[in-house]
Parts: C-alpha cells; sequence; structure tokens
C-alpha cells in the first residue's frame, strides 16, 4: 500500500508541475491570446470542443456517482441485478448522442479548414514567397521586389498570402498568435493566409522536428499598419547596396563583406545563393533566430555559429580574424532601412 501511495504522490506531482509550466511562455508566442482570423477560428474550436468534453465528462461522472450511490450491492442481498443487455433503446442513445457531438464539432472544423484555405483572393493581395531553410526563413514579396529574412512584415486588417517552399527537408510554418501550421515541403508549394487585428510584434516557430538545431528556428511576424507598411516597403526598395557607410570602420566592413559574405548573403533585392538576406539587419531586434543583435554577439557569430546554432550551412564557409569579424559586424548594424533617405543613399529614388 505504501508503494502504491508512493507513486499516487509521485503522480500527483508531476501533474501540478506540468500544470505549472503550461503557463510558461514568450509574449505573443500563444494561440491562446488570439490576435488573427486564423488564430482566432482555432480558438472557436478549441473552445466549442473544450466545453463539449467538459460535458460529457461532468454528465459522465454525475451518472457513474449515481449508479455507484443508488445500486450499490447492499448487505444480505445477492440477487442478481437486472440485465440490460440488448435495450435497443439504451444502445441507440449511447450510438446517437456520441453521432451527434462528433458532428458539432466536426462541421465548423471542416468549414474553417476550407475557409483557411481559400486562395480565390489571393491575385488582389499581398502575395509573398516563402522559403524554409535550415535554420532561416527567407521572405520574397513578388510584387514589390523586395527580399528579407527572418522578420515578415505585414499590414493590418489585410490578408497576405504565403506560398510556401523548403530548399531541404520539411519545416512547418506557426505563427500561434495570429494563425495555425502550415507543413512546408521540398516538393510541392503550400499556400496560407494571415491576417493580424491589431499592430505588434508575434513570435514564429518552426513547427515540424528538422534538425539539431530546430528549436532555435525562430522568425518574427511584424504587424504594422497599412500605412507604415507602405512606408517601410518604400524604404526597402530604397536601400543601395553599393551605398558607402558613413563611419571609416564600418566602410572596412563593408569591404570585408563583400569579398567574404557575398557568395552566401545579399543587401538589396538580389536573391541570396544560401544564406539569409541582410537587407534590414539593423533594424532587427534578433539575429539567427534569438541572438540579441549586440556586436558581442554578431562577432562571436561571424567567428563561430557552430557553438551558437549547431547544424548551420554558414559553418566553414570562410574563415577571418577577430579584427575582420568586428568590422564587418559594425558595418552590418548600421544596416537600417527605416534611416534610409534619398540624400543618404546616393540620391536614389
Amino acid at each position: 500500500m505504501k508503494g502504491w501511495m508512493g507513486k499516487f504522490k509521485a503522480l500527483m506531482l508531476l501533474g501540478f508541475i506540468a500544470i505549472l509550466l503550461s503557463g510558461c511562455g514568450k509574449e505573443n508566442l500563444t494561440a491562446l491570446v488570439p490576435k488573427g482570423y486564423g488564430s482566432q477560428s482555432s480558438m472557436d474550436l478549441i473552445i466549442l470542443t473544450t466545453l463539449i468534453m467538459l460535458g460529457v465528462f461532468v454528465i459522465v461522472m454525475i451518472i457513474y456517482t449515481i449508479v455507484l450511490i443508488r445500486f450499490r450491492q447492499k448487505k444480505g442481498d445477492n440477487t442478481i441485478p437486472e440485465q440490460v443487455e440488448g435495450n435497443k433503446m439504451l444502445e441507440t442513445v449511447w450510438t446517437v448522442i456520441p453521432i451527434i457531438l462528433v458532428l458539432i464539432m466536426g462541421i465548423p472544423t471542416v468549414i474553417y479548414t476550407f475557409d483557411l484555405a481559400d486562395t480565390s483572393e489571393a491575385s488582389n493581395s499581398i502575395n509573398v514567397d516563402v522559403t524554409g531553410n535550415q535554420y532561416w526563413w527567407h521572405f520574397e514579396y513578388a510584387d514589390d521586389e523586395v527580399v528579407t529574412s527572418q522578420d515578415l512584415y505585414i499590414p493590418t486588417g489585410e490578408k497576405v498570402y504565403l506560398n510556401m517552399l523548403s530548399s531541404d527537408v520539411i519545416h512547418s510554418f506557426w505563427v500561434p498568435t495570429i494563425s495555425g501550421k502550415m507543413d512546408v515541403n521540398p516538393e510541392n508549394v503550400n499556400t496560407m493566409y494571415i491576417e493580424a487585428h491589431e499592430e505588434g510584434v508575434y513570435w514564429g516557430k518552426c513547427a515540424e522536428l528538422c534538425g539539431p538545431s530546430h528549436s532555435l528556428m525562430d522568425f518574427k511576424v511584424i504587424a504594422v499598419s497599412p500605412e507604415e507598411y507602405e512606408q517601410w516597403i518604400t524604404d526597402m526598395q530604397s536601400v543601395d547596396p553599393e551605398a558607402v557607410p558613413e563611419d571609416a570602420v564600418a566602410e572596412e566592413g563593408q569591404e570585408l563583406f563583400q569579398n567574404n559574405c557575398m557568395g552566401c548573403h545579399a543587401i538589396g533585392s538580389s536573391p541570396a545563393a544560401m544564406g539569409p538576406n541582410l537587407t534590414n539587419f539593423g533594424d532587427r531586434t534578433h539575429f539567427a533566430g534569438f541572438l540579441d543583435p549586440t556586436k558581442e554577439n554578431l562577432v562571436e557569430w561571424i567567428k563561430d555559429p557552430e557553438s551558437l546554432k549547431p547544424g548551420n550551412q554558414m559553418t566553414g564557409k570562410y574563415d577571418v580574424t577577430e579584427d575582420e569579424a568586428e568590422k564587418i559586424a559594425d558595418y552590418l548594424l548600421q544596416l537600417k532601412p527605416s534611416e534610409v533617405t534619398p540624400e543618404s543613399a546616393g540620391g536614389l529614388k
């Protein structure tokens, strides 16, 4: 009996810890506080199914308690209880009720599934080609000739269609606060749309195990007003990858970047060969998916990316000194499209 009680207490403790940890997480990385059409649809289904399951549980427990009390064996009563095997009424009830409950849950699920997969408005909406890579995300705004990585800008209140393809293994695109998941496959394009109701920065995750750094394959969806979005598009289109930085050290870093990094990375609308586009690097709140954009972190990343993100494709591609890494970091950190003007960009449009 003692051993059984010990196991029961351990099980209760594990259950309490699991409930406690379920409340942990990042802001804007939860499906329980929906701020987009897709996530609101999912939340509606979660509430519906939870209420049905809770109702079934309560009814079953009530019936169980009544039966346990009313029909328990009385002292001295050895008679056989009335048998209900073959009772057509009971069998009909416990067959029909589950079917009805499944239909109540299933019909809205099918409706939402087809609704979220509807691409009939894609031609009149913003379209972004999304490429999943180990372990980062690449975004191309097809209609605006804007290319970026890791940060996906969208306007609030508008549908943005994502045409997703993987360059290597299967990934899964998931921004839980504003939408559901969609597999990103290497052989076929999957399309979904996202729509944010409020401005904000929403964290996204790869939801498909894709290698040793799968848990670090983070990205962000940045929802801004339609006016801010148009300004961001204009800023990105105005970037001149050849513009010379005002700072002398950053200028040296630019030359080092062009000689060592341009084979894999790009700045501006040119597609990168195999690495993230770094156009808006200085404006990013994180890089490599999870690192704060400090000079120290960036230098460490340039020198030894494998120690920070195992299995990444950047490891071993080039060899630079500490001093060269610092100069490249200075150059990258001053890349801020939001500060680009026709004057600072050499008289660009």
